[in-house]
């Protein structure tokens, strides 16, 4: 049971032939991409919250929840027009998986769904796949803020 089962001579033959045929995936070319427009994004984020700092009177810490929701709200127009998708051809996980990528989720199944109407398709398939990430996130952040209350009263912090 535990042998792994010999190859015939035809599977030995094809496996060649399929590596001989198999595209070479640029891995370091791919890595680039994501590295620098994964970048950009982050630089794009500064100029907003530097904005926000400047024009509005934010500080460092408040001017996150802001940045972070026109982050969201400029991901989802590119996808409205179709921009994020050529970006995300080019960047891979350059583009998802900075919060955008998150904008991008939560647009893109609304716009799949958009011909079943506006409550049932656009409302019910929004969050199809941003759920389980806010789930997962909300609970991962009340795991942390319970540890961290504990290890406070216990006097570790």
């Amino acid at each position: 049971m535990g042998k792994k089962a010999q190859k015939t001579p035809e599977q030995k033959s094809y496996q060649q032939l399929e590596q001989q045929h198999e595209t070479k995936r640029p891995v370091l070319k791919n890595c680039l991409r994501a590295f620098w427009v994964g970048g950009l994004f982050c630089i794009v984020g500064q100029a907003i919250s530097l904005f926000y700092i400047y024009f509005f009177n934010f500080t460092e810490q408040t001017s996150g929840n802001p940045t972070v929701a026109t982050m969201v709200f400029i991901a989802m127009l590119l996808t409205g027009f179709g921009v994020y998708d050529r970006i995300g051809q080019y960047a891979g996980a350059g583009s998802a998986v900075p919060v955008t990528g998150f904008g991008n989720a939560v647009i893109s199944a609304s716009i799949e769904h958009r011909t079943e109407g506006f409550v049932l398709g656009v409302g019910g398939n929004m969050f199809k796949l941003a759920g389980s990430v806010l789930l997962f996130g909300v609970f991962s952040a009340f795991v942390i803020a319970l540890i961290k209350t504990i290890l406070i009263r216990w006097g570790v912090i």
